[in-house]
């Protein structure tokens, strides 16, 4: 049997009461700018045809250039988890608002610079490694936001609202998807395939730039979790990597957790986000009709998912 951790203990100690408008404010807030950052780290597959074709020598046979491609897509995948453990240890050390902020932070000015970056006709292979780097700081941004959001949150409601708070904040992460294809299906219908090749594809990069810039002035508003405060009040902050801790005590929960969330992750990645770029790659199916799949209410139902399950959870014992 392990004990519980500080953290743990305040959180199971948080009242029951009713929401207030502060706490409406924090799911606001916390689930758009989740929006905004996963819009930002989904839009690279959503334009991955015209990347590849732009970052790549023209004479590089096209298997090759797609698997670079998703190559560089993955690359943020596996630099979540070091996203996650780091800013999950100093989110425990310094407080779970800065670290928030920090982590869409790092998310948008990556997008931004890969909205500005000059293409391989312009500086050869530099531009890829540069597309590359911009993909890991991604990566390591949206490793640490999910999770840090999901704990802002708890921290910030009742404990009778735990259900309903995190699915209000999943639901708006896994609604920057659907922001994500309905930006694409505006671009390729509104400018020629010619353009977005030369310009258009830009456009949704430098817009989820300076939209998650916004985000990161919103979220001055937000105020540091009563958890936190309590352990720092108390000098019970972590001294030791989280990531060492669910190690030691809670390592069945964690693979268990890991598994879940693999499976729903490839889902997300290879029905919505991949299958539009093989479409158009296998099949040639225009630009414009590849997004159909994307729009359509199977892609829109985790978002209604989790906001629907949340309320119905709210009554359910936190484990």
């Amino acid at each position: 049997m392990t004990s519980p951790s500080p953290a743990a203990g305040a959180l199971a100690a948080a009242p029951r009461r009713p929401l207030t408008r502060h706490d409406y404010q924090t799911l606001g807030l916390s689930a758009l700018g989740g929006t905004l950052e996963f819009y930002d780290f989904v839009i690279y597959v959503f334009f991955a045809a015209v990347l590849g074709g732009l970052f790549f020598p023209a004479d590089m046979p096209d298997w090759l250039r797609q698997l670079q491609t998703f190559g560089i897509f993955a690359a943020g995948y596996l630099a979540r988890p070091v996203g996650g453990i780091i800013i999950a240890h100093f989110g425990d050390k310094l407080g779970r608002k800065r670290m928030f902020t920090l982590s869409i932070f790092l998310m948008a000015m990556p997008t931004l610079v890969i909205g500005l970056l000059p293409t391989y006709a312009s500086i050869g292979v530099a531009a890829p490694l540069l597309l590359l780097a911009m993909r890991v700081l991604q990566g390591a941004a949206i490793g640490g936001e999910m999770p840090g959001a999901w704990v802002f949150v708890a921290e910030h409601v009742p404990a009778n609202r735990y259900g309903l708070g995190v699915g209000t904040l999943t639901a708006g992460i896994t609604g920057g998807i659907l922001l994500g294809s309905l930006v694409a299906i505006g671009i390729n219908r509104s400018y020629a395939p010619a353009e977005v090749q030369e310009f258009a594809w830009r456009i949704p990069f430098i817009l989820g730039g300076v939209f998650g810039l916004v985000s990161v002035y919103l979220r001055r508003f937000l105020h540091e979790t009563p958890v936190f405060q309590e352990l720092a009040a108390r000098r019970a902050v972590a001294r030791e990597l989280p990531v060492k801790t669910v190690l030691r005590d809670h390592r069945g929960a964690m693979l268990l957790v890991a598994l879940m969330t693999w499976v729903l992750s490839t889902a997300i990645v290879v029905v919505v986000l991949i299958t539009p770029t093989y479409l158009q790659k296998v099949f040639h199916i225009p630009p414009r009709w590849r997004w159909r799949p994307t729009r359509s209410p199977r892609s829109r139902s985790p978002s209604a998912a989790y906001s629907s399950a949340g309320p119905r959870t709210a009554s359910a014992p936190a484990r």
